[in-house]
């Protein structure tokens, strides 16, 4: 991993040390706090790609975008690209002092596998989960699987290592089927939302910046509105309105925290032309005004 970037938040771009051409790392905690300078170490950091965390020993508090998720043993932390983080902190405000296991891999790195979908998109999926004792032992041992051979890749002469290499993309695929089997907390269950809320989701991202109606996201996929939000209310139990909301607020809180634009251009960059209509929307979701919220959070 390489950090660069503004001092309000720092994006960090994959990169391998030990084999810079694989899309996917095995790596304690402890060789990742080794690895950090203390700037980035207790900065925001954006990263470009999927960072899965398995806690087995310590307490700490990871922040994901904007969200507190305590850490002990049996979390399973998962940051997806572009989601701004805060590493695990200790009450006393340092990088926590925990024992972790960080399998860290590009999007393009495991096999497209449907079950798997929900798990590696961007945007609505839970970002921790609390694994019971039989889920965290298999979890565990998936876990230690792939970095077993990830371990053994240099070892390897070129045929064997592209098959090593095959045999990671599995692994890792078959841990993220497990993620998608977990229990997710609240009402969300996105494969009861079926094609049209995969669909959906897909679409949010790419345009949330620009299209804000649930209407206009239904007529674009070809279903009907009452359809759309059929699905989303099966899938989460909030309406497709809402989804939409909450993703153009959370990337307003991004914007007002981690950069300095003025908020009537944050307003512009998500589609509002009036800065009074940006901060009622803003005010209203989020529950303060826009700089009430950038003064609390810096």
């Amino acid at each position: 991993m390489a950090g660069f970037g503004s001092p309000d938040v720092v994006d960090v771009s994959y990169d391998n040390p030990d084999q810079p051409r694989l899309g996917l790392e095995v790596l304690s905690f402890a060789t990742l706090r080794e690895r950090l300078l203390p700037s980035v170490a207790t900065a925001p950091s954006r990263p470009d790609f999927h960072q899965l965390t398995l806690v087995t020993r310590g307490e700490g508090t990871a922040l994901i975008d904007f969200v507190g998720y305590p850490c002990a043993p049996g979390t399973l932390l998962h940051l997806r690209p572009g989601q701004v983080q805060r590493f695990p902190a200790s009450p006393q405000g340092g990088i926590a002092d925990l024992d972790a296991t960080l399998v860290v891999f590009t999007p393009a790195f495991p096999p497209l596998v449907p079950a798997s979908t929900a798990v590696i998109d961007e945007g609505l999926s839970p970002a921790a989960f609390s694994l019971s004792a039989v889920e965290y032992r298999a979890m565990s041992v998936a876990v230690a699987e792939i970095a077993a051979e990830y371990a053994t890749l240099a070892e390897r002469d070129a045929s064997q290592a592209e098959l090593t290499v095959e045999l990671l993309r599995q692994l890792l695929a078959a841990l993220l089927v497990r993620i998608a089997r977990l229990p997710h907390p609240g009402e969300w269950n996105p494969a009861a939302g079926g094609e049209v809320f995969r669909a959906f989701r897909g679409e949010l991202e790419r345009a949330f910046a620009t299209r804000r109606r649930a209407a206009r996201y239904a007529e674009h996929l070809g279903y009907s509105p009452r359809t759309l939000t059929r699905a989303c209310l099966a899938a989460t139990g909030r309406t497709a309105k809402d989804l939409i909301d909450d993703r153009v607020a959370l990337e307003a809180k991004r914007l007002l925290v981690h950069t300095g634009l003025p908020v009537a251009s944050v307003g512009r960059m998500l589609g509002f032309t009036e800065p009074t209509n940006f901060g009622k929307f803003f005010e209203r979701t989020v529950g303060a005004t826009p700089g009430a919220f950038r003064a609390t959070q810096r």
